[in-house]
């Protein structure tokens, strides 16, 4: 799939250099950068924001290594979990589209505080695999 705009000539939505070998200790499985996602915020109330729906593109990134999966928009970090975090399974790991993950969970799950829904797509040729690696860490 083509890259942004944005990534291509700001090199926005390209994971940290200062991590890249963080992530290849942890055993990288699938990675992908300057993809293009989206953030819907259904009946959300936290950070200082209200909305009862709002969606916005970014440019970003996506990795699932063998001990967590990660995710950024534009350069802020935006997941951050570990395979083996009870709050990954209350996450919803779906297809959209070809090739689009889309990543669902309550506001609350990560910040006590917040209301309402996050949704996060991704648009990545390695959408069914990082959900099936998921789905199976899941099952066991």
């Amino acid at each position: 799939m083509a890259k942004t705009l944005l990534y291509r000539l700001f090199g926005i939505g390209k994971l940290p250099a200062a991590l890249i070998d963080e992530f290849t200790n942890e055993g990288s499985l699938f990675s992908d950068e300057g993809i293009r996602g989206t953030v819907t915020y259904k009946n959300f109330r936290g950070g200082g924001r209200v909305s009862n729906w709002k969606r916005q593109w970014f440019a970003g990134a996506i990795i699932l290594t063998k001990k967590r999966l990660v995710a950024y928009r534009l350069r802020e970090r935006i997941i951050d979990v570990t395979l083996d975090d009870p709050r990954l399974a209350q996450m919803e790991f779906t297809i959209e589209e070809p090739a689009t993950l889309a990543v669902s969970f309550d506001a609350n799950l990560f910040q006590p505080d917040w209301k309402g829904r996050i949704e996060y797509r991704f648009r990545t040729p390695t959408a069914d695999a990082i959900r099936d690696h998921l789905a199976k860490q899941f099952q066991t």
